[in-house]
């Protein structure tokens, strides 16, 4: 549903001429290459948390070139590490390198620097992208405008609200939909990346796992002024964070782990993943991202007698990642990503929402007791090297106490 609002002012007469003056002349003729800045100017809290993560426990992780190993990469000087992922995509420095070396120099440019678009329809079965900026207008990233922006011009809000630019209500704008073209490409793929936002109406929506929207979790609402200093009444509006992988409560969140022992006096162990805290796959998005399960087994000493490590990837493509298509890799046009993607060999499929994942495992272990620690790791670039934590968080973690007995 849209509705043009012709006139929201209910404040004073001088602060409704004001406004009309205001609205006849603030256009947006850089488009969506409007600084966010510029709508800071107004929408102060907003832009704290879109620019410098304010009130969040959001982080910057920096991490390496795969083909330069232990080369990190950081966030350049004069950027908040703090800043949400939206707020830096135009100067984050891998999204450029792996243009260059996985894209021959193409742009990333329709998720990252899209001109204003029209919210697609939630059940649209192949998702296409939004027509892209050109590459003069790429170095502001996403802008509040990107989002915000409809092709006609205006400002779209979920909320009728006197402002000094032309505004529609637009109540997609409270929906997964819009989210959907650039957290999402063409049709949908199990266990394939870029497939969150179908994830999420396949695997959560449709079989009636729950109604959250994209925002419910990533947007939670907080009673506040969209503007502090305009005539518009407190309301609940979204916290502009976008909390994800860089947020070790949103990670905390996101899956559910137990240990358990089947057989009484017995080596087997169960290890149980619960999906239920997530509205899509886990970990979801791109295929560098993965999760590792790692299980320490420790003697009455605390001495380690036992390891194991699973890790869960999306796959780079429609086929599972394998090193047995390595060679097949070199001769296709996408050969450094490709490659990149099956050097690892299989993993795990990623965990769909409501899913319970069980893995097992028997390690050789004489009768005693032990301790077995199981840990949740979040990658955010697995294809760099295993050694290389500083881009790792810890989601979760449980303990069993294991007996054996002589059989």
């Amino acid at each position: 549903m849209k509705i043009a609002i012709i006139s929201g002012c209910t404040g004073a007469i001088a602060m409704l001429l004001a406004g009309a003056a205001l609205t006849a002349g603030m256009e947006f003729p850089q488009g969506t290459a409007t600084p966010s800045e510029t709508c800071g100017t107004c929408h102060k809290a907003i832009y704290r948390e879109f620019a410098f993560g304010f009130g969040s426990d959001l982080h910057y992780q920096p991490t390496t070139i795969p083909q330069k190993e232990g080369e990190a990469i950081p966030m350049p000087a004069g950027v908040s590490a703090t800043a949400t992922a939206h707020a830096f995509a135009g100067a984050e420095r891998y999204p450029v390198h792996a243009r260059e070396a996985e894209e021959e120099g193409r742009s990333c440019n329709a998720c990252h620097y899209p001109e204003p678009f029209a919210i697609p329809d939630i059940n649209v079965v192949e998702m296409t992208k939004p027509k892209a900026r050109g590459k003069d207008k790429e170095a502001v990233g996403i802008t509040c405008a990107s989002c915000h922006l409809t092709p006609e011009g205006k400002i779209r809000s979920a909320h009728a609200v006197y402002a000094p630019h032309a505004t529609v209500v637009d109540l997609g704008i409270q929906t997964s939909a819009m989210c959907a073209y650039c957290h999402s490409m063409g049709k949908r793929v199990v266990g394939k990346q870029t497939q969150t936002f179908l994830e999420w109406r396949e695997d959560f929506l449709k079989p009636g796992l729950g109604r959250l929207q994209c925002q419910d979790c990533h947007m939670p609402r907080t009673m506040r002024k969209v503007a502090e200093d305009f005539d518009n009444p407190e309301r609940p509006v979204a916290r502009h964070l976008w909390t994800g992988g860089r947020s070790q409560q949103r990670l905390a969140s996101a899956l559910s782990m137990a240990i358990s022992q089947p057989a009484e006096g017995k080596a087997d162990l169960a290890f149980h993943l619960i999906n239920i805290g997530a509205g899509h796959s886990v970990p979801t998005g791109s295929n560098r991202r993965a999760i590792y399960l790692n299980v320490v087994v420790s003697d009455q000493m605390g001495k380690p007698v036992a390891t194991r490590e699973w890790m869960f990837a999306p796959s780079y493509g429609p086929r599972p990642d394998d090193r047995k298509f390595l060679e097949e890799d070199k001769k296709r046009p996408d050969a450094v990503a490709a490659s990149q993607a099956d050097a690892q060999g299989p993993h795990e499929a990623i965990i769909r929402a409501g899913e319970e994942r069980i893995l097992t495992w028997t390690p050789a272990l004489p009768s005693g007791s032990y301790t077995v620690k199981a840990r949740l790791i979040y990658d955010l670039n697995r294809y760099n090297s295993r050694s290389f934590t500083d881009d790792q968080t810890d989601m979760n973690g449980a303990t069993l106490t294991l007996k054996i007995k002589k059989s």
